[in-house]
């Protein structure tokens, strides 16, 4: 069944990819000069948002905490007697807080960073800012804890992780949000001719490209 609508003029289109340009800094399609056939919206689909960076952070950090967390309690019961009561349960707690979520923290950040997923890396995120890290923060200047040299060395390498984490997953976040943005744009123009389409630049990078559009009678 056919379907009856306005094309947008010519003149807000180029309007609207000037300005999606200048909004999104980063949006660099493949489709200006593509020696291939493929429609636009194809050649979205396809690129990949996966942030290497991140995946490397993930596959050592997941190496890694096995070692952290056999210090820990190699440390804790060196000097467990020594410690006040209530420095006791803070450090009994956020060890286990900490043991407990990274597994659920580093299977979200698989997950969202390889299967390109914004809410499992987002999830990811929160996790590391609002419990990895302050308790992490805590053990490492707290010196009421006792701090021995091993957990000072296994602290700060694993406060490391974290931060380069953090970091990282904000950059795949926005690129995965501005991927997931173009392709929405891209949906709303509907029945696109592939053979006529181009390009338009601002500055030095791409924008989206602004395909002619078939009236459909």
């Amino acid at each position: 069944m056919p379907v009856f609508y306005t094309p947008i003029p010519q003149n807000l289109r180029v309007g609207l990819a000037h300005a999606s340009g200048a909004i999104f800094i980063n949006n660099k399609t493949r489709d200006s000069g593509y020696p291939g056939g493929h429609g636009v919206e194809n050649e979205v689909y396809s690129k990949a948002s996966t942030h290497l960076p991140l995946q490397m952070l993930l596959h050592f950090n997941m190496f890694f905490f096995p070692f952290w967390s056999l210090s820990e309690i190699v440390m804790l019961h060196l000097k467990f007697t020594l410690l006040p009561g209530y420095y006791q349960c803070l450090m009994v707690s956020g060890i286990m807080i900490i043991s407990i979520l990274e597994v659920l923290r580093v299977y979200l950040g698989y997950i969202g960073n390889l299967k390109e997923k914004v809410p499992e890396l987002a999830a990811f995120w929160l996790i590391s800012i609002a419990f990895q890290l302050p308790i992490l923060l805590f053990f490492l200047t707290d010196e009421g804890l006792i701090i021995l040299p091993l957990e000072r060395a296994v602290h700060s390498l694993y406060l490391a992780f974290i931060l380069g984490e953090v970091f990282s997953s904000f950059l795949a976040l926005r690129v995965m949000a501005r991927e997931l943005t173009m392709q929405f744009h891209l949906r709303q123009f509907g029945h696109v001719d592939t053979s006529t389409m181009f390009s338009f630049s601002c500055g030095n990078r791409s924008v989206l490209p602004v395909p002619i559009v078939r009236d459909v009678h």
